[in-house]
């Protein structure tokens, strides 16, 4: 404390005469209220002082820009938590930042209590696209009411040190918290300035610039300069951290005081806006990633509510309450809890708070007595649920509601419409699942589209678990969608930052998609089908046909054989599953298909030299085109596919995976012998050692297509089998994962079948053929046995 009063040049007199003269002066013509955001200790004290001082103006910290919004904030529909949202662009690019309000942050205290006086209020603080340029760190959620540099300075440090406390926060609540409510307001407007004036101190003057601070206060001055000037009775409601800074102005530039503009970083022309909007719990606690106010922020909402109903005690009342449903949660998920645990847990409450110099017993004191009366031994993850809980009743689920109000954004009142109609759970936070029947139920695909449609402009709104995945092709067989989703004031946040795309969800995401689109090349069919893909699953139709022609457009100029095969894959799922999709007309689509598939066929001779890389998604391709060409639906089934494959097959240069594919194909279409596939695997064994080893390359082909060339011919099996017996044993074990790679297209019961015809050939039982190999030593021994055996057995004229 010393070192910091000797580098600042100031000395607790002289703060205490700054207190009396300047601070709380109730006979003056200003008063300034010191708080931390989110403080139950300081809105009670509030409430007091403005009884007391009875002001003709009060003065809040707060974005200047979010003055319009102070009705919308007063307003008895709104029930907090609430937030502004502010956000801002310019050529720099976009950001954003929140002001969050609980019911016991005394800025929206003060705002609630002006109103229902009939006492102007106002906003005074910078907006935050002035500040924006002074952080260091990369794009992310922060809120406009940082406290990181009252928390992290050395003298509380040094404090928490000293009193023996673990945190700021837990400092805070033994001395303001707990300790303030005893305390007058005079007494604990001095101790919150004086910690605060302190913790300023440690801080210079080129460091307070460089974090905005200075250039926030000078724009505060003026608007304390102003209010002044019109009220004889003025309540500046601010951060403790600015309260010295607003008395005493820092020389930044020559001739003395500097204003608001003289302390801004240089910005570009901005356009901004600022939004009322709903706020969680889980987002207001500081231990959840803002370094903005108090954490758990339902236990002091319980506090809170004591403390207005004016009632005794209002910890122990508060843990006592606390304990009775945490045991009853712990009992519901069958944990082994009891009513002595928590009696046991109360009394060590006490306990601590006598040890700890508290006149009753806080949140750290709850904690730390439920940690050693509920957890039974070494706390680990079998053991934390107790604690998890805890941790969830404390920082609680709501979330608040805005009132009606003019400056409502459509796409967000759009979505709630959609959500209320939908009987989707968005008043609670937390995780919610919704199972939806795809194809028997109409609302269950109409909800499928929402969720669709907000998780493309806000990812983090909902996640499909498990179902049908039509964009990355898997789980096609399956007929039913798990989703979870969780609402919070992110996906609010984002759909505001959405509405520049439209007024409503599917215009916003239709403008979102044509913007994308407009950065696919010409070219890429593939892209610009699934594009279509993604439109028709978020219910968008309107969109879907207006991108026929595009992709039309693009299959005619696509010349790669993957991108059109992927085109007519995304293309035919849509024909096949159009009811499903909502389209009416099929005759558009079922040009595409015909033009994709014609278009891919065309390309067929270019896979003769193509990279290995490519051969898997080649593979894939000529299945789907083989499917199709063997189809009974015109005019798939033509010549030009089954001419093409001839030719390939004709090519020496044709790489053994594609060979053993086209000849697959070509055999199942009638073309070809079923015999060929094997006379061209022997061509590979029997071959020469380079062609030997690839083998398993043109039988990955072969098994990829046709798996009964090889389950119920004997011919192809023979051949393997000679091939095992042939290959020197470093090129078997190099050969093995691609054969292994070539046998993963069998299922389980092919396998066993597979097994039983291997027997078969060498006259074992099949469960032989499970037994563990025998240990390599074991054989050399035995090889060494049966060698002396034989000698022996010579000697004597046995043999």
């Amino acid at each position: 404390m010393d070192r910091v009063n000797a580098a600042s040049g100031l000395d607790m007199d002289e703060l205490l005469r700054l207190f009396e003269t300047s601070v709380f002066n109730t006979d003056g013509g200003t008063l300034y209220f010191p708080v931390r955001h989110h403080s139950p200790a300081c809105s009670y004290h509030l409430l007091k002082l403005i009884d007391l001082y009875k002001p003709d103006m009060i003065l809040i910290e707060g974005p200047e820009s979010g003055n319009p919004l102070l009705g919308v904030l007063a307003d008895e529909a709104t029930v907090p938590p609430v937030s502004l949202y502010y956000t801002y662009e310019n050529e720099d690019g976009r950001d954003a930042c929140y002001y969050p309000m609980l019911r016991y942050s005394p800025e929206y205290v003060a705002i609630r209590e002006a109103a229902k006086r009939g006492i102007p209020a106002r906003f005074i603080d910078l907006d935050y696209h002035h500040l924006a340029g002074t952080q260091t760190s990369e794009r992310r959620e922060v809120s406009g009411q940082d406290e990181t540099l009252l928390a992290g300075s050395e003298f509380i440090q040094r404090l928490c040190q000293k009193a023996n406390c673990r945190s700021f926060d837990e400092l805070w609540e033994k001395v303001f918290e707990i300790g303030g409510l005893a305390k007058t307001t005079r007494e604990f407007v001095l101790d919150v300035f004086t910690y605060c004036t302190c913790s300023r101190m440690c801080y210079t003057p080129s460091q307070l610039l460089a974090s905005g601070d200075l250039a926030r206060e000078a724009r505060m001055r003026e608007h304390i300069a102003e209010a002044a000037g019109a009220y004889e009775r003025v309540l500046v409601i601010t951060g403790g951290f600015h309260t010295y800074g607003l008395l005493i102005e820092t020389a930044t530039a020559p001739g003395g005081g500097a204003s608001h503009q003289d302390t801004l970083p240089q910005t570009a022309p901005v356009s901004h806006q600022i939004y009322p909007m709903v706020y969680t719990y889980a987002e207001a606690d500081r231990l959840n990633g803002y370094a903005s106010g108090m954490p758990f922020v339902s236990y002091y909402e319980w506090i809170w509510e004591h403390l207005q109903r004016k009632k005794n005690r209002p910890y122990e009342r508060v843990a006592v309450d606390l304990l009775a449903k945490l045991t009853r949660k712990l009992r519901s998920r069958d944990e082994h809890v009891s009513t002595s645990d928590a009696i046991e847990a109360y009394r060590m409450i006490q306990d601590l708070a006598a040890l700890r110099g508290k006149t009753e017993g806080g949140v750290y004191e709850l904690m730390d007595a439920a940690l050693s009366a509920f957890i039974k031994g070494e706390l680990t993850l079998a053991t934390e649920q107790p604690m998890k809980e805890l941790q969830q009743l404390l920082t609680g689920d709501a979330i608040g509601t805005v009132a009606p109000n003019p400056f409502s954004v459509p796409i967000v009142e759009d979505f709630k419409a959609w959500c209320k109609e939908l009987k989707l759970q968005i008043g609670t936070t937390g995780q919610h699942k919704k199972v939806l029947d795809l194809y028997a139920k109409t609302e269950h695909r109409r909800l499928s589209q929402l969720f669709q449609c907000v998780t493309y402009l806000v990812p983090h709104f909902a996640e499909r678990q498990s179902g049908p995945d039509w964009v990355a092709r898997r789980d096609m067989n399956l007929v039913r969608e798990t989703w979870v989703y969780a609402y919070s004031s992110r996906v609010e946040a984002r759909l505001i930052e959405s509405s520049l795309y439209g007024g409503t969800l599917r215009e916003a995401a239709a403008r979102k998609m044509e913007e994308e689109m407009q950065g696919i090349p010409d070219h890429h069919s593939g892209e610009l089908a699934q594009r279509m893909l993604r439109a028709l699953l978020m219910g968008l139709q309107d969109t879907a046909e207006r991108l026929y022609s595009q992709v039309r457009a693009a299959l005619r100029k696509d010349g790669h054989f993957l991108s059109l095969c992927d085109s007519l894959h995304t293309l035919n799922r849509i024909r096949q599953h159009r009811h499903l999709l909502g389209i009416a007309n099929d005759d558009g689509l079922r040009l595409l298909v015909v033009e994709a598939y014609r278009n891919a066929v065309d390309k067929l001779p270019q896979l003769a030299h193509t990279n290995q890389d490519e051969h898997a998604a080649i593979i894939q391709g000529l299945k789907l085109l083989s499917m199709l060409a063997d189809s009974a639906e015109q005019p798939f089934e033509d010549e030009t596919f089954r001419s093409y494959l001839n030719d390939l097959l004709m090519d020496q240069g044709l790489p053994p995976q594609l060979e053993g594919v086209c000849v697959a194909i070509s055999s199942g279409l009638g073309d070809r012998p079923k015999q060929e596939i094997a006379q061209r695997a022997r061509s590979y064994i029997r071959g020469t050692p380079e062609q030997m080893l690839q083998t398993a390359l043109y039988l990955q082909g072969v098994f990829a297509i046709s798996r009964d060339a090889f389950l119920y011919e004997d011919e192809l099996l023979q051949e393997l089998n000679y091939l095992v017996a042939q290959l020197p044993t470093e090129d078997f074990i190099g050969m093995v994962p691609e054969l292994r790679l070539a046998f993963t297209f069998f299922t389980p019961m092919e396998v066993a079948l597979i097994a039983e015809r291997v027997a078969g050939l060498f006259q074992v039982r099949v469960d032989d053929l499970s037994l563990p190999a025998m240990d390599e030593r074991v054989l050399v021994q035995a090889k060494a046995w049966d060698e002396a055996i034989r000698k022996e057995f010579e000697a004597w004229k046995l043999i």
